[in-house]
């Protein structure tokens, strides 16, 4: 990776308007190369890879329960505050995202796994 392509991943970027995912939302949003699942809960917004780490099932398709989303393949636990692998099967976390409000923006950091 160059200079250039290390300054843009340092960089917030802005994906949607906050009226644009609902409480106790949840969406998928491309930033840069990644795939990204993004969730709107207790007036917050969270950001992980879309990737479940035991078999890399997407994670936005699954069941969100106030902080936890489960993996549609095999149920497998995420804590979508900081990637956390809450259950079996998955046994390390995903990748949290940084992620901030601007006016009316959503904006995401990616960070490196």
């Amino acid at each position: 990776m160059n200079e250039t392509e290390t300054m843009k991943m340092a960089e917030f970027v802005p994906v949607m308007k906050t009226s644009e995912l609902p409480e106790a939302g949840k969406t998928v949003v491309e930033v840069g190369d990644r795939i990204v699942a993004l969730f709107h809960v207790s007036g917050t917004f969270w950001a992980l890879d879309d990737l479940c780490t035991h078999d890399g099932g997407p994670l936005a398709e699954g069941q969100l329960d106030g902080h936890t989303i489960a993996c549609p393949r095999h149920g497998a636990k995420f804590d979508i505050r900081d990637g956390r692998a809450l259950t079996m099967p998955a046994t390390q976390p995903t990748v949290a995202h940084e992620v901030k409000v601007e006016g009316d923006q959503v904006l995401i950091r990616l960070n490196e796994p």
